[in-house]
C-alpha cells in the first residue's frame, strides 16, 4: 500500500454569532482577519495533490450572513464571482474592487410578489454566448437571463421546464458541453418537504440546442452536483443521499445517452463524523474533481482515488474556480470563503 501522506495546518479562529433569516449578507473589508465559524485544514492524502495545493494554503472568508449559499461561478468579464443564495432568491456578486454586492434580485423565482418567495436561483453557468444560465427553483427551470452579465435584470427565457409534459421539480446544477448541450440534475429540494413533484422522478436530463429534452437516468434517489470531464466524455454526478451518499460516473455515448455508470467514490466513511452531503463539484485543469462532500471539498482522481480534502467544518454546498484557477470559491452554509491554490 502506498504510504499516505497527511498533512495538516489548522487556523485557530473565535467563533463569530451564527446568522439568522432576518440578517442582511455583509462582506468584511479586511478578509484575512475576518473569524471564521470553524477551524478549517487541508489534508494531503496523496503527493500529487502538493502540485495543486500547499499544505499550509491561505483561507479568507469573503461574506457572511447568506441563508444557504449556493451554485458559485466565476464570471471573467466581471472579474466577479457570482454565487446564489437560494432562500433568498437573489444572486450576489463578490469582487477584490467592490467586495459584496447584491447582482440579481428575483433570481429563481421571478415574477411580481417573488421577490422573497424562499425558492430562489441555483446553479449557474455561462453559455457559449457568455449569457447567464440558472437553475430555477420557483420557476422549476432552466433558462437564460435575458440581459448582459454587466447589467443583470430579472428577465428570461425558458430553456427547459417540463419532460413530457411534466414540469421538473427544481432544477439543481447544470454543465454545458463545447456543441451547447446542457446536463443537469433534478431532485425535489424546491418542492414541499422534498418530495418528488407529478415528474414521478428525481432524473438527470440533458436539453440539446434545440431545446430538445432527454432523460439519461431515473434511477438515482437523490442527484445533485454535476460536471463533465475535460475531454467531455466522462459525467459526474454527485449524490445527496444520506444512506448512499457516493459520487458516480458515466461515459457519454455519441448520442449523448450514458453508460457504464459507476460509483468512483464513496463518500460513507466520511459522512459519520463530518457536516454536509455530496453535492456541487467542478473539474480542475488537471482534470481532478473537486468535489463537495461531508466535511469540504474532496479532491478525487478520476480513476477515484482520494487525494486531498479541503475541511471547511460545515456543509459545504459548492465550489467554483477563477479563470487562472489561482483560487477555489466555496460556498459553505452562510458563508463565501477562498483558497489558495498552487
Amino acid at each position: 500500500m502506498q504510504k499516505r501522506f497527511i498533512f495538516c495546518v489548522v487556523f485557530s479562529l473565535f467563533l463569530i454569532n451564527s446568522c439568522n433569516f432576518s440578517e442582511k449578507a455583509d462582506s468584511s473589508e479586511n478578509t484575512a482577519i475576518d473569524p471564521l465559524t470553524e477551524q478549517l485544514k487541508i489534508e494531503i492524502f496523496d503527493s500529487s495533490a502538493l502540485t495543486i495545493i500547499a499544505p499550509d494554503a491561505t483561507f479568507e472568508i469573503l461574506a457572511k450572513g447568506f441563508w444557504w449559499s449556493e451554485g458559485p461561478l466565476w464570471v471573467d468579464e466581471l472579474q466577479a464571482v457570482l454565487f446564489s443564495d437560494v432562500p433568498a432568491n437573489k444572486i450576489y456578486r463578490w469582487s477584490e474592487k467592490d467586495s459584496l454586492s447584491i447582482y440579481l434580485e428575483s433570481a429563481g423565482h421571478s415574477g411580481e410578489g417573488n421577490k422573497d418567495s424562499g425558492q430562489g436561483p441555483n446553479g449557474l453557468i455561462l453559455d457559449l454566448e457568455n449569457k447567464l444560465v440558472l437553475c430555477q427553483h420557483g420557476d422549476r427551470r432552466i433558462a437564460t437571463m435575458d440581459a448582459d452579465v454587466k447589467n443583470p435584470l430579472p428577465h428570461f427565457i425558458t430553456i427547459a421546464d417540463r419532460y413530457e409534459g411534466n414540469p421538473f421539480n427544481s432544477p439543481n446544477d447544470l454543465a454545458m458541453d463545447s456543441a451547447g448541450n446542457i446536463y443537469f440534475t433534478d431532485p425535489p429540494y424546491g418542492q414541499p418537504e422534498n418530495k418528488t413533484a407529478e415528474i414521478g422522478i428525481n432524473g438527470v436530463f440533458r436539453v440539446s440546442p434545440d431545446k430538445t429534452v432527454s432523460l439519461l437516468i431515473d434511477s438515482l434517489s437523490w442527484p445533485n452536483g454535476i460536471a463533465l470531464s475535460l475531454d467531455q466524455q466522462t459525467l459526474y454526478i454527485n449524490q445527496s443521499d444520506s444512506e448512499y451518499p457516493v459520487l458516480f460516473s458515466y461515459d457519454i455515448a455519441s448520442d449523448g445517452s450514458l453508460e457504464n455508470g459507476k460509483v468512483l467514490f464513496d463518500f460513507r466513511p466520511f459522512a459519520e463524523n463530518a457536516n454536509g452531503l455530496p453535492d456541487g463539484l467542478k473539474i480542475h485543469k488537471t482534470g481532478n474533481i473537486f468535489a463537495t462532500g461531508p466535511g469540504g471539498v474532496h479532491i478525487i482522481s478520476p480513476e477515484g482515488k482520494h487525494l486531498a480534502a479541503i475541511k471547511t467544518g460545515k456543509a459545504t454546498a459548492n465550489c467554483a474556480f477563477d479563470t487562472d484557477q489561482k483560487y477555489l470559491y466555496m460556498t459553505t452554509t452562510d458563508l463565501l470563503i477562498r483558497v489558495k491554490l498552487k
